[in-house]
């Protein structure tokens, strides 16, 4: 993956292989590439992806991410059909993708 001047590894699904490398740009790059128009929304799920990783050094499963959606915002935005509507191919394949993380082992991590 080219962002700007920097070449960056990712895997044959375009995930970055060393999370240590995303930054903003990589990660308008890669929305751009996957054709996310990213709003507030999409952002505080990517940053709390990112925080979550950085704490636990693991990506948190969407079960998680609910929990933090319900804390924070209610339980109306906390449902799997929000996460959805933002992510439209899946938590796994887009959030956690644009967020610089590594292919998660359990794609399906909104179980």
């Amino acid at each position: 993956m080219q962002v700007k001047d920097r070449e960056l590894a990712t895997d044959e699904e375009g995930f970055l292989l060393d999370p240590s490398e995303w930054n903003m740009e990589v990660a308008r790059q890669i929305a751009d590439d996957l054709g996310v128009e990213m709003t507030d929304a999409h952002w505080e799920l990517v940053m709390y992806i990112r925080r979550h990783f950085e704490d636990q050094f693991a990506v948190p499963e969407l079960r998680t991410v609910l929990k933090y959606l319900k804390e924070t915002h209610g339980p109306e935005q906390a449902t799997r059909k929000y996460v959805y509507k933002l992510f439209p191919y899946g938590y796994g394949q887009q959030p956690c993708k644009i967020a610089g993380m590594r292919k998660p082992r359990k794609l399906m991590l909104d179980v």
